[in-house]
């Protein structure tokens, strides 16, 4: 193994046990690469990283892990057009410790390496104030989430690793004049810049503390750092909520200094007038949707803040959508940074959402419109990461272990006669049992998720297909001739049982895993 594979493991450690792959997909959308993002339960190992410098096999790394802690983190924006050398001067000129590299998409990753690991949703704090600051609030921030479900079967989201086949790479790190960097300059760079948990915290994104205090952060942002060209009457009007909602007596004076202060150049008076008179006739709130507080946007913070957003009745954030292929399938999403754990049912109808939420957060959401709330699920559902689980783990799984069980590990039956008591029987290579008796071993074994239909379609799918049930003649101890009908299956050696592929209409029942 190459020193580089390791010195690159060693900036990108996570989640210990499992790492992500990605699958591409033919065909794009919004003009991004569809692919199939899935979890394999193994570690990212040397041998795996080398595979990825190498080109071999692309891997992806779970920033936070089983502790809910990272070493690592990154903002991830799909921003196609981007000029990757103006932003890296930005980050340099705000002194911020990120490494600039392009994506697999070909928009950005701006990764943060740590000397120790650091609460998870410490990290995502600091990135969130580092998205607002750089204007690009509405990224996406890698953890997703401040906290895993791990005895759930949760194991967060991965992001893509830069680097993939090295040597003719198009996932490259990029300095102030847009040239890409090589492997070892990047390794170079990226270990210079770690950072230590006490270093982050103090961290200064250079925002005077007497700008709008207790405001919206995207409006210190922009009163700091300039309004882009376009937006100045939608910052303004939004400063003029802020002094209104904070300064009522004479918010008027105060919103025309700040035009004349930090505006350059200054609205016309005329203008001035305008807005001062729009928020005389009407409550208004701000305009979080629109730029350029869209683009500065750290919600978070926003609603800690006394003259922020507060607890209004927006709807939250969500991403970061997995599900574990149990049967049923489980599902987490992440509702502004916190883990939600969801059945089908609960993803899929609104309302059930609002009362996991509530149940799970203590918190309850607003509603969106149905049309809009199937639109967003779509868009999740076509991105979510897929866990597998264990076959044992499945119904399927569970089913075969208590088949074996019930066939090989109870009282069996001396002759065929004893069917009838509940005993199986085996000869010439089967095994032969009432069905009655069955249901009542998966029944006393807390397997009810199959019904008596299913069941019998599993027996056949254990045949090949074929029959599974027969009648045995037989006489009782009062030599009258008794009438049986028995379901059989090929004998079940232990430890050798495999089942055919079969899928079933499953109760509403969850499964344990």
């Amino acid at each position: 193994m190459s020193s580089d594979a390791k010195r690159f493991l060693n900036l990108f450690g996570g989640f210990k046990e499992a790492h992500g792959q990605t699958e591409v997909l033919n065909g794009q959308r919004n003009g991004k690469q569809q692919a199939k993002s899935f979890i394999v339960r193994k570690p990212l190992t040397l041998e795996l990283m080398q595979e990825h410098l190498e080109g071999k096999r692309g891997v992806g790394s779970i920033p936070i892990d089983e502790n809910n802690e990272c070493s690592f983190g990154a903002l991830d924006i799909d921003d196609y057009e981007l000029d990757h050398a103006h932003i890296v001067k930005k980050i340099k000129k705000l002194k911020l410790p990120l490494t600039v590299c392009r994506s697999k998409s070909g928009g950005a990753h701006f990764y943060i390496f740590l000397k120790e690991k650091i609460p998870a949703v410490e990290l995502r704090d600091r990135l969130a104030e580092f998205a607002s600051a750089l204007g690009f609030g509405h990224c996406e921030i890698f953890p997703k989430q401040e906290v895993v479900i791990v005895e759930r079967g949760d194991v967060g989201n991965f992001i893509n690793l830069p680097y993939f086949n090295s040597k003719h790479t198009t996932r490259y790190a990029i300095d102030a004049k847009g040239k890409d960097i090589p492997l070892q300059e990047f390794l170079d760079k990226a270990e210079k810049n770690l950072i230590s948990k006490q270093e982050l915290k103090e961290l200064q994104l250079g925002v005077s503390p007497t700008i709008l205090p207790q405001g919206p952060p995207c409006l210190q942002q922009l009163t700091e750092f300039g309004v882009p060209e376009g937006g100045r009457n939608n910052a303004i009007l939004n400063v003029g909520l802020f002094y209104k909602m904070s300064s009522p007596g004479d918010w008027k004076e105060l919103l025309e200094k700040h035009n004349q202060d930090y505006c350059s150049p200054p609205l016309p008076a005329k203008e001035i007038v305008t807005i001062q008179n729009q928020l005389d006739k009407k409550e208004y709130f701000y305009t979080c949707k629109q730029e350029p507080l869209k683009s500065h946007c750290n919600r978070a913070m926003c609603r800690s803040r006394k003259y922020g957003i507060g607890n209004s009745q927006s709807f939250p954030t969500l991403g970061g959508l997995t599900v574990v292929e149990s049967e049923p399938p489980v599902w987490f999403i992440d509702v502004d940074g916190a883990r939600l754990e969801l059945s089908t049912r609960q993803l899929q109808m609104q309302v059930e959402f609002q009362r996991s939420c509530m149940e799970q957060m203590y918190k309850m959401p607003a509603r969106m419109k149905d049309a809009e709330w199937r639109d967003m699920v779509d868009v999740l559902l076509e991105t979510a990461t897929r866990i597998s689980v264990p076959e044992e783990l499945t119904q399927k799984g569970q089913f075969q272990e208590l088949m074996e069980s019930f066939c090989t590990a109870r009282l069996q039956a001396r002759s065929p006669e004893e069917i009838s008591t509940g005993k199986p029987w085996t000869e010439d290579g089967f095994t032969y049992f009432r069905l009655s008796a069955l249901q009542d071993f998966l029944k006393r074994n807390n397997f009810t998720i199959y019904t008596r239909g299913q069941i019998t379609e599993r027996l056949k799918e254990m045949n090949n297909g074929g029959t599974a049930d027969k009648q045995f003649r037989f006489k009782d101890n009062k030599d009258k001739w008794q009438t049986v009908r028995c379901w059989f299956v090929p004998e079940i050696k232990k430890g050798e049982i495999e089942l055919p592929e079969v899928t079933f209409k499953a109760k509403d029942e969850e499964t344990p895993f």
